[in-house]
């Protein structure tokens, strides 16, 4: 038989309506430690598993939140989804995950809080501003945005991509680089605007004047990263900064194809770390950023909005230092 909260009090010898408040995670209740630690060790001894569709029909919820990614097979989106089901797990809630590439024309977002009844949703889009902000409204659940912002979206959770830049630009200035080119992200994107202000802010701090001829959009993707690459290639950079890792992985493969050495000829930095930086040639220096942590506050941040309570806002989050591999050496001229 299915084991019932009574039995899990009954256990530990208190009351139901403790064993519930415990259970819930409610940190705001006065319950001493060691009667928290006694029902926690009871729901472990008994296999005890909430059930979760009584608890919605009773609070008409789902218990359930969606999160909407634009690639799934990009490392920073796994990482992000990681964190956020550690989070959801651990406050009872399930996650649904959902897929909306740039070429998408219908509304996952619709579909997954009417159709699929999520109580909320987990929103990383490269879709432009009014699409969003209009398929967002139109969902009519609440939502936390993930590393980008949308005028009039107050709530979200950003990596700090400038710093990101800055850091990078920082350790190939260091290596004696000055001819540093930029593998941009979409055009009028957030974190692509932070990055290239990063990209600029250094390079102005270190005295190097920049040039517009050394930055090639290159979106978010390998393909991307090795058009932009095979732009750049006449500009001769002695070292190429992608702004992510997958851009990185893309202009390398371009650079291979051309003859040229990494990094004795060409030194490569990427934004983000995953283990695939471990499994190129050479290995990929990368800025670390806590992709993980991001996912996990998102999903704090949503459980907040819909339980009722006022979030706090969360400060962009700092990168987590360099990853310094053999893809970054001094430069050759």
């Amino acid at each position: 038989m299915r084991t019932k909260l009574a039995d899990v009090a009954r256990l530990a010898g208190v009351d139901v309506s403790t064993a519930s408040r415990v259970l819930r995670g409610e940190a705001t209740q006065r319950i001493r430690e060691e009667t928290r630690e006694r029902v926690l060790q009871s729901a472990r001894t008994l296999n005890y598993a909430p059930n979760q569709l009584a608890r919605g029909l009773r609070m008409a919820r789902s218990a359930t939140f969606g999160i909407v990614v634009p690639q799934l097979d990009n490392p920073v989106f796994a990482s992000a989804i990681f964190g956020a089901e550690k989070a959801t797990l651990r406050h009872g809630y399930s996650l649904l995950i959902a897929h909306r590439g740039s070429e998408a024309t219908d509304s996952v977002y619709q579909r997954m809080s009417h159709g699929n009844r999520v109580d909320g949703l987990l929103v990383a889009s490269l879709d432009d501003d009014r699409l969003l902000r209009d398929e967002l409204e139109a969902a009519q659940v609440p939502f936390v945005l993930l590393n980008r912002q949308l005028a009039g979206a107050p709530h979200a959770v950003v990596l700090d991509s400038r710093a990101a830049t800055e850091i990078a630009v920082d350790h190939l200035v260091a290596l004696g680089h000055r001819r540093i080119a930029h593998l941009a992200g979409r055009p009028g994107g957030f974190n692509a605007g932070e990055r290239l202000a990063g990209y600029r802010g250094a390079l102005k701090r270190h005295g190097i004047t920049f040039d517009p001829a050394l930055v090639a959009v290159a979106g978010y993707t390998a393909e991307g990263g090795a058009a932009a690459m095979r732009q750049l290639l006449a500009m001769r950079p002695t070292a190429v900064l992608g702004a992510t890792l997958v851009t990185a992985a893309g202009a390398m493969a371009v650079l291979h194809e051309a003859g040229l050495q990494i990094p004795q000829d060409v030194s490569v930095v990427g934004l983000h770390d995953a283990p695939v930086a471990t499994m190129l040639y050479p290995q990929l220096t990368t800025v670390q950023m806590p992709t993980e942590r991001m996912g996990e506050l998102a999903a704090d941040l949503l459980i907040a909005l819909v339980e009722g309570r006022t979030p706090d806002a969360v400060a962009p989050l700092p990168p987590d230092g360099m990853v310094i591999r053999s893809s970054t050496g001094p430069a050759s001229i």
